[in-house]
């Protein structure tokens, strides 16, 4: 089963599906599209550039944003793109797209990228779910190592950092558990067991945790986010199976924004859900299709302090951009 779920998580082929009864209210509540990267200028020159080398070389574009599926920013301009179409991490800086220096071959480092988050150093820690590491890497991004090589991880996925108590908190889907380490990736405890009871979880993979210390986990196959509080207790939970509004289909990405909204991303919608507090259902962006804003199987999701939110739209082979023009 859990090798049947490896494909489920990192092999999904596109799809049309359409998302019934559902009123794309992006406008109205101020969700704005922003930019893309690559930039709508470039991206045309990347597919040609793609195209060309698959018909010549017989072979692959290393160097071009393929399969994006998760996302790490500072601002608009700046971030880090976790690609699991080359097995690699492609840096963006003032418009110029870069694989950091220490990855520069022409090799799969990475077989699975999934989860990443940022430490207050801004030093990033991010997933590989076939190879079960966490792996480091600097604020200079001049050096990667594995956070502690004697840790022991089944199918690592979501991963997220808890400033309330210094904790870093990964789910290990393999397990159906969350494993909570310390900052040397010793770990501290775990939460939750395969089930649908609270706290028990059926294939989780996302993860976020908001300031308060309140981490939101993507239980992908009882289709619901639960909500735990810093010390790993059980608070809320929300979600169901359905093909309608406010319903989960295969989620993925979640992320809260700085008034407490909470976006889950739902790859088989090809859309972003936004949820009260308690898991009410308040709007939704997006539409399956290639166009700005809209998406085609989008995965994970980051919201920076300025709310600007950032879609891994990975079967479009970009990172979207979005501000969040709310005012409570």
């Amino acid at each position: 089963m859990i090798g049947l779920m490896l494909f489920w998580v990192n092999s999904v082929q596109p799809q049309d599906t359409t998302y019934v009864d559902v009123m794309d209210l992006t406008e109205s509540k101020g969700v704005e599209w922003v930019n893309q990267i690559p930039h709508l200028k470039d991206a045309n020159k990347k597919i040609k550039k793609g195209w060309l080398k698959r018909l010549i070389l017989g072979k692959d574009d290393m160097t071009s944003i393929q399969k994006p599926v998760e996302v790490i920013a500072f601002n608009p301009e700046n971030c880090m793109i976790f690609e699991q179409g080359n097995g690699t991490l492609f840096a963006v800086e003032q418009d110029k797209i870069k694989i950091p220096k220490l990855l520069r071959k022409n090799e799969r480092y990475f077989p699975s990228l999934v989860g990443a988050c940022l430490l207050p150093d801004n030093s990033i820690l991010f997933t590989d779910s076939k190879l079960n590491k966490i792996f480091s890497l600097s604020e200079d991004r001049n050096t990667l190592r594995e956070l502690n090589a004697r840790l022991e991880l089944s199918q690592p996925t979501g991963i997220a950092y808890s400033q309330k108590n210094n904790q870093i908190w990964v789910v290990e889907t393999g397990k159906h558990q969350i494993c909570i380490l310390d900052t040397h990736g010793k770990p501290v405890k775990t939460i939750g067991q395969r089930g649908t009871d609270t706290g028990e979880f059926n294939f989780p993979t996302s993860l976020w945790i908001d300031r308060k210390g309140h981490a939101y986990v993507v239980d992908a196959l009882n289709y619901r986010v639960q909500i735990f509080d810093a010390e790993g207790h059980f608070i809320n939970m929300f979600g169901e199976n359905g093909n309608g509004t406010g319903f989960l289909a295969r989620p993925k990405g979640v992320a809260t924004d700085s008034y407490g909204h909470i976006y889950v991303v739902d790859a088989l919608f090809h859309t972003v859900q936004i949820f009260d507090k308690s898991g009410n259902f308040l709007y939704r962006f997006g539409n399956q299709g290639r166009d700005t804003a809209e998406f085609w199987m989008p995965s994970g999701i980051y919201i920076d302090k300025a709310n600007y939110i950032y879609v891994a739209d990975s079967y479009n082979s970009r990172i979207q951009i979005f501000k969040l023009n709310y005012t409570p």
